[in-house]
């Protein structure tokens, strides 16, 4: 059976034929101007929708057609059940005496003193696993191939090949060493074809490097 195509709603065929209605290739449902994804990336939910355009309302629930923020997801990310990624517009001013957002409820308009002043984009790389339950904090940077514990609260900037996991998230340990992480950001695999990736499978899903840029050597 051929490769699911990245626009291909539900690309998880079971035994008797039919598609588990649980996973989408986010790229084949998201219908947002403010949410670009990147192919192959995936969400899978333990309670899938009917209507499966309703999956941006609920990984970015408060990231809306208006909002002067982006929400990035790179290629073949893995994205469980339950994560969410908390826009910057999400945000209250916490700089002055009250938080309380009163522009909201007075036609939010441009300059109010009660509006935040930055709306940082939330950027996730390529190749990055997101547990069960994680939450993506507004303006966080997750590099390629970070993995996200379950459950974990993540801010700020994250390192490529990093594990993290916790509230607020911390790096648990580096998944290759510098030298290593390097190769494989500048072998960036997941811009191959993807009939190139999926016969050199034992080597991307394993741990050697050298196996990859013997790939890239062979042209």
């Amino acid at each position: 059976m051929p490769f699911a195509k990245p626009d291909t709603r539900f690309p998880i065929t079971l035994p008797d034929g039919s598609h588990h209605q649980g996973t989408v290739f986010l790229k084949a449902v998201l219908r947002h101007s403010r949410i670009e994804v990147g192919d192959y990336s995936y969400y899978s939910d333990h309670a899938p929708l009917e209507d499966p355009s309703g999956y941006a309302a609920r990984i970015a629930p408060y990231l809306f057609e208006f909002s002067p923020e982006k929400l990035v997801i790179g290629k073949f990310c893995q994205i469980a059940s339950g994560v969410q990624f908390i826009t910057s517009s999400a945000n209250h001013r916490y700089d002055g005496i009250s938080t309380f957002p009163f522009a909201i409820f007075d036609g939010m308009g441009a300059g109010r003193p009660s509006m935040p002043t930055s709306f940082a984009d939330t950027v996730i790389g390529n190749d990055v696993w997101i547990g069960t339950g994680a939450m993506i904090l507004p303006g966080a940077q997750i590099g390629s191939g970070v993995i996200i514990g379950a459950g974990s609260v993540v801010r700020g900037k994250v390192p490529d090949y990093t594990i993290v996991a916790g509230n607020p998230a911390q790096v648990v340990r580096h998944r290759f060493d510098p030298a290593q992480t390097a190769r494989l950001m500048k072998l960036a695999w997941w811009d191959w074809p993807i009939d190139l990736i999926v016969a050199n499978g034992a080597a991307i899903c394993g741990g050697d490097v050298d196996a990859l840029e013997r790939v890239v050597a062979k042209g």
